[in-house]
């Protein structure tokens, strides 16, 4: 008789945070609720804006752990959030899906500035992922999302992965970012062609909504490297595809791109 796996610990997060502006235009925390194996960690503010750290205590995601996110920047408040680290998507149990859901709603008036550190899947990974950003109508907004599809420097290929990610930004009720990625069985084949990755092992998507957005389009395009791309969708809305052929050049490249967009320092953890 054939023994049967071990069962493995199922990890659970969950974390809600509100921030809000004062009369003297700082923000501050009104609500934070963590528990499980999310935490959020807030370093020294020397910035009007909250700066916040995104800790994951169980050392990574696999199948079956579920984690979930509900950001609140209030009117005229600024929320910037990091990681402290590349999130990693291990090996996961055939049949057994990790799931991590992330909602940021963004007032009037409020800027968000979600800069997650790279995610970097592994063999055997399986990933089920979903952001959803609401803005009102005059909310301001830097994303970042980094992948990255095994450790170049390990020499890891990825011949059996499930990754669903799906990314859908609406402003006053309408839609004006929906981006969705399905990698199902051997991510390495699939990337290796040209309409796709060209043998890529890194990728990130940028979404910078200001009203800056199109007096910076010039200075995007000239950071990035030939395997990027930047344009306009509207007036005040920019959007960078980048691919890389593994986690250090992306992040090389990032950093000049986030700079530009990023109105105050990086946090500490994005610098090289």
């Amino acid at each position: 008789m054939e023994a049967a796996l071990p069962v493995q610990p199922r990890a659970i997060g969950a974390g809600v945070l509100s921030v809000r502006s004062n009369r003297a235009n700082r923000s501050s925390i009104s609500e934070l609720r963590q528990a499980g194996s999310t935490k959020l960690v807030f370093p020294q503010q020397l910035q009007a804006g909250v700066e916040t750290i995104l800790v994951n205590t169980a050392g990574g995601i696999t199948g079956g752990d579920t984690f979930s996110l509900d950001l609140r920047v209030e009117q005229d408040a600024e929320l910037t959030l990091t990681t402290q680290a590349a999130e990693r998507a291990y090996r996961a149990q055939r049949g057994e899906v990790g799931q991590v859901d992330t909602h940021i709603t963004v007032g009037a008036g409020a800027m968000m500035n979600w800069l997650p550190q790279e995610l970097i899947l592994f063999e055997h990974s399986a990933l089920q992922r979903r952001l959803s950003i609401t803005m009102e109508k005059d909310a301001q907004l830097l994303m970042v999302e980094p992948v990255i599809f095994g450790r170049a420097a390990m020499s890891e290929t990825l011949t059996d992965i499930t990754f669903k990610d799906r990314i859908s930004i609406t402003r006053a009720g309408m839609p004006i970012y929906v981006d969705g990625i399905r990698l199902e069985g051997d991510a390495t084949a699939h990337l290796s062609r040209p309409a796709i990755a060209n043998g890529a092992g890194a990728m990130a998507s940028i979404v910078y909504v200001a009203p800056d957005a199109s007096a910076q389009l010039n200075a995007v395009r000239a950071a990035l490297p030939q395997t990027a791309g930047a344009s306009l969708l509207a007036p005040d809305l920019l959007v960078v595809r980048h691919l890389a052929p593994d986690s250090f050049e992306l992040r090389r490249d990032l950093i000049p791109v986030l700079e530009l967009l990023h109105k105050n320092s990086l946090p500490t953890s994005w610098r090289l």
